[in-house]
């Protein structure tokens, strides 16, 4: 079901125009997941002309720098030749690439998409990371993102950054600790961060956004002309498509 809706609206998108060298785009998962989080979204990426490059890197093995280090360098590596290069990525993935640009550049650089970036921290690590448990299940760099650990001290992203994120929770009791709307583990606020070009929130899920279509369809919005649509206008097209 949703392959079929996400190829209902790969179809209401302005096609990509083919060519013999095309852009790369590097995906970067979250914590306490793999690339086949991500799978949905490369599926889509291909099918629209792109080359992708999807870390598996092992988010609970080290910090948020041991991480960046072992994690980015073989994915950019893969799209070293691509006339563009970009990232889509899921929450600490988010994290990791920001800790990468803060001490490296990325040859012809060209949009990200970060999906519920804890870029400010999440009070949920505020409340449990003193646990035992908390850092056992999540890894060092677990215990990083909360909200006077690293992200809020990484600065400004570069040009041509947009962030989607999510307003619907599967877990209201640890919705309760953070504030505004949120995911269930990260509030929108929480998203946001300085030198951003776009943001939106979507009611989906922090656990499964990456998959849903309509998610995947304002990524593809993003990397092709650098906002997402804001005017429900992907919506509307997928509503005509299923209704014929």
């Amino acid at each position: 079901m949703i392959r079929t809706l996400l190829l209902l609206i790969i179809l209401a998108l302005p096609a990509r125009a083919e060519t013999p060298d095309p852009d790369c785009v590097v995906l970067l998962h979250g914590l306490v997941r793999s690339d086949s989080s991500l799978l949905i979204m490369e599926e889509a990426l291909l099918a629209q002309g792109y080359r992708v490059a999807n870390s598996d890197y092992d988010s609970t093995a080290d910090t948020v720098e041991g991480l960046t280090a072992t994690a980015l360098p073989p994915v950019i590596a893969q799209c070293a030749d691509a006339p563009n290069i970009h990232f889509v990525t899921h929450s600490l993935g988010g994290i990791l690439l920001r800790q990468w640009m803060a001490h490296n550049t990325v040859p012809n650089l060209g949009r990200t998409v970060m999906l519920a970036p804890p870029n400010q921290g999440s009070e949920i690590v505020d409340t449990l990371g003193e646990i035992a448990a908390f850092e056992w299940i999540n890894g060092p760099a677990g215990n990083e993102l909360g909200t006077k650990g690293l992200p809020p001290k990484l600065g400004p992203v570069w040009p041509g950054v947009g962030i989607i994120a999510g307003t619907r929770s599967l877990n209201p009791v640890w919705s309760t600790v953070l504030p505004g709307p949120d995911d269930g583990k990260v509030s929108v606020e929480s998203t946001r961060v300085e030198g951003m070009d776009d943001h939106i929130a979507m009611g989906v899920t922090h656990t499964f956004m990456m998959n849903q279509p309509l998610v995947i369809a304002q990524v593809l919005t993003f990397l092709r002309t650098g906002r997402f649509d804001h005017d429900q206008t992907l919506t509307e097209a997928v509503e005509t498509l299923t209704s014929d």
